[in-house]
């Protein structure tokens, strides 16, 4: 798609949009509600008509093309089942509507109904299924016609947690099987960062970065990918040189491509929480520091800790510790420890007025 962009009214949803979605890949679009992603989605989809800008699918404009004569399947947050008709009768609708012979749609249906792990539930409808078993349907419909192109529209967000994660492993190994190029709309990161070849993100109507999880992850493009995507924490900071920035009384030397500030200028770090270590400290050692840990959150498999770093107490850091580390260090709130920050996982962006989580401006 090239240059796509979408007023309604005076409020611009979407700014000047250019991408490319490879063959056979899993697309994901991630951002905070009112970004844009959806309303990018159905314009794929012909749902909404761009107010300007071209889109094309394997080399044929489809720009003002309508839905019907798009080559797509889509899946709606809500599933939009027909609820009077059977299990199979769902899934061979677009079949159905376009004439196809009963036996090779019989074919089909069994077919797709294998293929979701479904082959008893032809005769049932719609409200006798779990939720997770009906959005099975929904995916199975959308594949009927085998499109050349998958479209998700928040797919999961209406099943509980344990579905969650259950059902995205088993879409991403159904579209990795089937080799069928995907493009999903989710606000939930983990599930993008699990399921997707490329993330795009989003924010207030522009792509803030294209990516894999691990580019968008490490190599954030922008505070608001940083800020966004995984926990982080942000450091005002001033700039010394050389790639050297002090945050309170410590300094820190970045090893990683860092904004070019002048000296005295002032700055942002931002840090994930595993790039902190716990650790014995040498002497002199760089980007190390004594702190002391303030609180501890625990998560399950890992803890949260916020520690205030001698010389920067009043902007505490936030650390991971797995449950090993916490019993056989005897880790407690309270404790005294040395921590190591990693140089090549700092991260300086300009302290400039951004788009927080909720896209509303921060400082």
């Amino acid at each position: 798609m090239t240059g796509i962009h979408k007023r309604f009214g005076k409020f611009e949803a979407l700014k000047n949009i250019h991408l490319s979605i490879r063959q056979g890949e899993l697309l994901c679009f991630l951002g905070p509600s009112g970004c844009g992603k959806t309303t990018l989605l159905r314009i794929i989809a012909g749902l909404e008509v761009q107010s300007g800008g071209s889109i094309v699918q394997s080399g044929r404009d489809i720009s003002t093309l309508p839905p019907a004569l798009r080559d797509y399947g889509i899946v709606f947050q809500s599933y939009a089942l027909f609820p009077n008709l059977s299990v199979a009768s769902n899934i061979a609708y677009g079949l159905v509507n376009r004439r196809t012979a009963k036996a090779v749609v019989a074919a089909r249906v069994k077919e797709l109904l294998q293929l979701v792990g479904l082959p008893d539930s032809g005769p049932k409808y719609p409200s006798q299924l779990s939720g997770g078993q009906q959005q099975r349907v929904a995916l199975a419909r959308a594949l009927a016609t085998s499109p050349g192109l998958l479209l998700l529209d928040e797919p999961l967000s209406a099943l509980d947690a344990l579905e969650r994660v259950r059902l995205r492993g088993e879409i991403r190994s159904l579209q990795q099987k089937l080799g069928v190029t995907t493009v999903m709309v989710t606000h939930d990161q983990e599930e993008a960062l699990t399921m997707a070849d490329r993330i795009v993100v989003m924010n207030q109507g522009a792509i803030e970065q294209v990516g894999t999880a691990l580019e968008i992850y490490r190599e954030p493009a922008s505070p608001f990918v940083a800020d966004f995507v995984g926990k982080v924490n942000v450091l005002d900071a001033v700039v010394e040189g050389g790639g050297r920035f002090r945050v309170g009384s410590c300094v820190f030397q970045s090893a990683a491509p860092a904004f070019a500030g002048a000296a005295g200028s002032s700055t942002r770090i931002y840090l994930r929480p595993e790039d902190i270590l716990s650790r014995k400290i040498a002497n002199g050692e760089p980007n190390s520091a004594m702190g002391r840990i303030a609180k501890i959150e625990f998560l399950g498999a890992v803890c949260l800790a916020r520690v205030a770093l001698d010389g920067m107490e009043s902007q505490p850091v936030v650390v991971y510790f797995s449950l090993n580390d916490i019993r056989e260090a005897g880790i407690a709130e309270g404790s005294r420890l040395g921590f190591k920050v990693l140089a090549d996982r700092i991260r300086v962006f300009p302290a400039v007025t951004q788009a927080g989580r909720d896209g509303s401006p921060v400082t």
